[in-house]
């Protein structure tokens, strides 16, 4: 086993000027990998695949889970089967004991009042390791699939604020009563209350200024696609300072990253030639359309990009133990204390990455 020492004990340990712990987060594999060009990346979407990862990836010291919520699955095909994500939260919670459980939710497809008492009884369950990722959704096609209005960009953020005020309320107040533009509740009560008071850690990324001030006035949390270091270290300053602006106390900074680990730089190039070969045949190509016509990002993303999720592939951390870990330390300086990490196939990945980058990081 190659525990990591808790964040307590890792500060004891520190002098007051060292920069704050990294934190391992993952993306749980339910959609059954991560490759648009790879058809079987020996890691089926299954629960006997989800929980056996959760359980040994506690082992290796890895802080975090991200179970990301899709009906469809984007990438593999919409054919292709995909695990529920909340479902799925509440069976790991119970085989769990120290994973932050961190499960992607679209306010569209969950009212409020019922997603408040799901989640207080998930965190109950786990002791206090729920976090919310609120993602406002991006799939048309999905959405028409499940019978689910799809409301526009703007107004799926303006729905967002609502839907946070009702659910971040029940869990403060006794008793909430809310009118408003989409939701309205009278006199809800949800009992028990979450074990991490407020509430849950809620989570949340978005690229558009609507996204930005949604998430410094709502959110406990910022996670941010992948990017070079350079154009992490302004998106951290700049959320810094609107949450500043509005008064709340600071934010946490997570990314999305694709880690490639191999014992020399050329076997990496390697790996990363061989999972980047995506054409328009593809099963997610279709999906890549839809995502790119409903999101408003901040830079263009290519087909390459779009090979592996949430341009994974920006972050670089692609090489040797000493390469991949000299990588990170420059995006802990830069602001970022999550990382959450893709690989193929996920759990030989995730025991590499342990074994060979954690020492070198800590």
């Amino acid at each position: 086993m190659n525990a990591r020492p808790s964040p307590e004990r890792a500060r004891a340990n520190v002098g007051a000027s060292a920069p704050p712990r990294m934190r391992f987060g993952y993306w749980l594999p339910v959609f059954g990998g991560w490759l648009r060009n790879v058809e079987d990346e020996q890691m089926d979407a299954s629960w006997k695949y989800a929980s056996t990862l959760a359980r040994r990836s506690e082992e290796l010291g890895f802080d975090l889970t991200l179970i990301a919520e899709l009906f469809l699955n984007d990438i593999k095909g919409a054919d292709a089967p995909a695990l529920d994500a909340w479902s799925t939260a509440a069976a790991l919670a119970a085989v769990t004991e120290t994973l932050e459980l961190m499960v992607a939710v679209r306010p569209q497809y969950h009212p409020p009042a019922q997603l408040a008492k799901q989640s207080a009884n998930i965190d109950q369950i786990s002791n206090g390791r729920l976090a919310l990722n609120v993602v406002s959704a991006w799939w048309a096609d999905e959405a028409r699939r499940y019978g689910v209005p799809f409301d526009r960009h703007d107004d799926r953020y303006a729905r967002t604020e609502e839907w946070l005020d009702v659910v971040s309320g029940s869990w403060r107040e006794s008793r909430l009563t809310h009118k408003g533009n989409y939701y309205s509740v009278d006199d809800l009560i949800v009992e028990p209350k979450p074990v991490r008071r407020p509430g849950p850690t809620i989570y949340a990324g978005g690229e558009s200024e609507t996204a930005k001030s949604l998430i410094a006035r709502k959110c406990d949390a910022y996670v941010m696609h992948g990017d070079p270091v350079e154009r992490i270290r302004p998106k951290v300053a700049d959320m810094r300072a609107r949450r500043e602006q509005v008064g709340l106390a600071p934010m946490q900074y997570g990314m999305a990253a694709y880690v490639v680990v191999r014992s020399t730089e050329r076997a990496a190039q390697q790996e990363l030639e061989r999972i980047t070969n995506v054409d328009e045949g593809s099963p997610g190509y279709h999906n890549y359309r839809d995502w790119l016509a409903n999101t408003q990002l901040e830079q263009r993303v290519s087909l390459e990009d779009y090979s592996v999720s949430n341009r994974g592939l920006r972050a670089g951390l692609i090489g040797t133990a000493e390469q991949v870990a000299d990588r990170i330390r420059g995006y802990r300086d830069a602001g970022v204390d999550l990382l959450l990490l893709q690989c193929s196939p996920q759990l030989e990945e995730m025991e590499r990455f342990a074994s060979e980058v954690m020492p070198l990081v800590d």
